[in-house]
């Protein structure tokens, strides 16, 4: 059963940092918020200059007509990582479809994209999509310098950039049939690094606490939900999730509680593929005991979808924890 009652998550305006950062004061008060957010909720809602309501209305505009094309025109949108390309409906999750542009900030890899979807072209969402999705980049690399500053790792975060890869994920929520379940998108933490969300017109993002109290994200048009994901926790910041809680990663899902189509975004950041993964010396020592053995990332992605997770709630931990 969904939730009744709203979060109030932490609002971060990160408007105030369009001026090149320079102002240090206002930088170092917004990275201590960004900091204690993801401590607490391993998310917050975040403000973008620059993201217009007719922006939002082109890219949301696109996404309907994207959903509509026929299924052997979606089924183009191929891509070799499990997820990246398009999604169908399936006995498990009947009301979810998405599509997905890999480095979505370079428009040459969503002119492909919209070249496979409209043989004709499609400059002006072409264009959009690469205006929106770089102003969600800016806000995923602020977001995580903040966190490196915070842990004393700002001599590693060029090369975490380096490791990273990035998806744009559009996704769709059919309305529900009276016979069936609401339920658009199961419990699950995101496996990756971070994620940036945003809901558009209907609600139906659900974050569960720390107490495993479950709450609605309230729709906002102007705010951005960023959230952590396993692997910046395990690989690449501080391995103790599950230890001393450095960083918090909540689970969330999606309910579809109203009678209208949902679409939602969401920029994926992962690491990027044939590099190991492996817990930064930095944040091992006698407090801190390595909790993770050095991992292939597409590998656990089989693993996770292999269903051998068992009972243990977090699936890293569950492929790759020291005592497993």
């Amino acid at each position: 059963m969904g939730s009744r009652a709203y979060i109030q998550l932490p609002v971060i305006d990160f408007s105030v940092l369009n001026d090149q950062n320079a102002n240090t004061r206002v930088w170092d008060s917004v990275k201590t918020e960004v900091f204690k957010a993801l401590q607490e909720y391993g998310c917050f809602q975040a403000t973008i200059a620059g993201m217009t309501p007719e922006l939002q209305k082109s890219v949301y505009g696109a996404m309907n007509q994207l959903f509509h094309l026929p299924f052997e025109t979606k089924s183009k949108n191929i891509c070799t990582r499990m997820f990246h390309g398009y999604v169908g409906s399936s006995s498990q999750l009947p009301l979810y479809e998405s599509m997905g542009i890999d480095e979505p900030f370079i428009e040459k890899q969503v002119e492909n994209f919209t070249n496979l979807m409209w043989p004709q072209g499609n400059p002006q969402v072409c264009k959009d999509i690469c205006i929106y999705s770089k102003k969600l980049l800016e806000l995923d690399v602020m977001v995580k310098k903040m966190v490196f500053e915070s842990l004393n790792l700002e001599h590693r975060f060029d090369e975490h950039l380096e490791l990273t890869s990035y998806v744009l994920k559009l996704m769709k929520y059919r309305v529900p049939e009276p016979n069936e379940s609401d339920l658009g998108l199961h419990e699950h933490a995101d496996t990756g690094i971070m994620t940036i969300l945003h809901q558009n017109d209907v609600e139906g993002l659900e974050i569960q606490t720390k107490e495993d109290e479950w709450f609605k994200v309230k729709l906002s048009p102007n705010l951005f939900i960023v959230m952590v994901a396993e692997t910046l926790n395990v690989s690449n910041i501080k391995n103790t999730v599950w230890l001393n809680g450095r960083l918090h990663v909540p689970f969330h899902r999606v309910l579809i509680r109203q009678k209208k189509v949902r679409f939602s975004l969401g920029l994926f950041a992962l690491p990027k593929m044939g590099n190991l993964l492996e817990s930064m010396e930095e944040m091992v020592d006698k407090e801190h005991p390595l909790l993770y053995k050095p991992f292939d990332y597409d590998e656990f992605i089989k693993f996770l979808l292999g269903g051998r997770q068992g009972k243990e709630k977090y699936a890293v931990k569950a492929y790759c924890g020291v005592l497993n």
